[in-house]
């Protein structure tokens, strides 16, 4: 049997624009990727903070060391600039691997740029 668990969370991010007419996704500093463990073209939840919305989309990559945080497609109708997101992608595990999981845990500055790792 196989479960769902958290595999990386990125929480505090800030949305820095949105893009209603770009044909999809959410525009992230490759570096913060990388610091989660998320690929581009990885599906990923976002949750607003400041509105309740819900959504998945994938990701695609932003210029490095941008901070960039950007929404497109119809999920940009989710989204302000300045808004608190977190982030979180999942994955599949059998009960031997989820009995030595560990998530990757970033909390972010206020300019997406800064971040500690938060022990799980």
């Amino acid at each position: 049997m196989h479960r769902k668990f958290l595999r990386s969370k990125i929480h505090h991010a800030i949305v820095t624009g949105s893009d209603i007419h770009y044909e999809g996704s959410i525009a992230l500093d490759p570096d913060l990727m990388a610091a989660a463990g998320i690929a581009e073209h990885e599906a990923i939840h976002v949750w607003n903070v400041n509105n309740g919305a819900r959504f998945e989309t994938y990701t695609i990559t932003a210029a490095a060391g941008s901070g960039e945080v950007s929404v497109n497609g119809g999920a940009a109708r989710h989204v302000q600039p300045g808004d608190e997101l977190i982030l979180a992608t999942f994955c599949w595990l059998d009960e031997a691997e989820a009995a030595e999981h560990k998530p990757q845990v970033l909390l972010v500055g206020a300019d997406n740029r800064t971040f500690q790792r938060k022990a799980t």
